[in-house]
């Protein structure tokens, strides 16, 4: 997953979230960030991904990530996520969806990244290297078939 950085954040303790982010934006490289937060045993990991990365990866993955398991006839309705207004860290602005499980990462009004599920990002990831990797552009099939002639 490109630079794999692992981050405990605990918030809102000296605004590591908002330094996270920044370091996020800075990097332009995925980055696996674990929250501890305040009031929760459980940590949260997930991965943070540059709006345009993630465009990237989403137009070559040929289809959406499923977040239900393949083969669950009766799965149990899942249960919706609490609906929270936007988390504010400095100039940062944290919107969660209700649906997908994405937080959609905010700098003065623009989607600069959003946190994913790790596998969610793994997934699209490689599906987006597969088919970009068979995908070959007109002019650049055209040069490849005279050399094969």
């Amino acid at each position: 997953m490109g630079i794999e950085i692992d981050v405990v954040v605990g918030y809102p303790i000296n605004d590591e979230v908002e330094r996270v982010l920044g370091l996020a934006e800075a990097v332009d490289e995925p980055i696996t960030v674990t929250f501890m937060w305040e009031g929760r045993e459980e940590a949260e990991r997930a991965v943070l991904v540059p709006a345009a990365t993630l465009a990237l990866w989403e137009h070559w993955a040929p289809t959406a990530y499923r977040t239900g398991r393949a083969g669950e006839e009766d799965q149990a309705v899942a249960e919706e996520p609490e609906l929270a207004h936007p988390a504010e860290f400095g100039e940062f602005t944290l919107f969660r969806r209700r649906v997908g499980g994405r937080t959609a990462v905010a700098r003065k009004g623009v989607v600069v990244a959003e946190l994913l599920d790790p596998d969610e990002a793994h997934w699209l990831q490689e599906k987006a290297r597969n088919v970009r990797q068979g995908f070959m552009d007109p002019k650049q099939k055209a040069a490849f078939e005279e050399f094969l002639a």
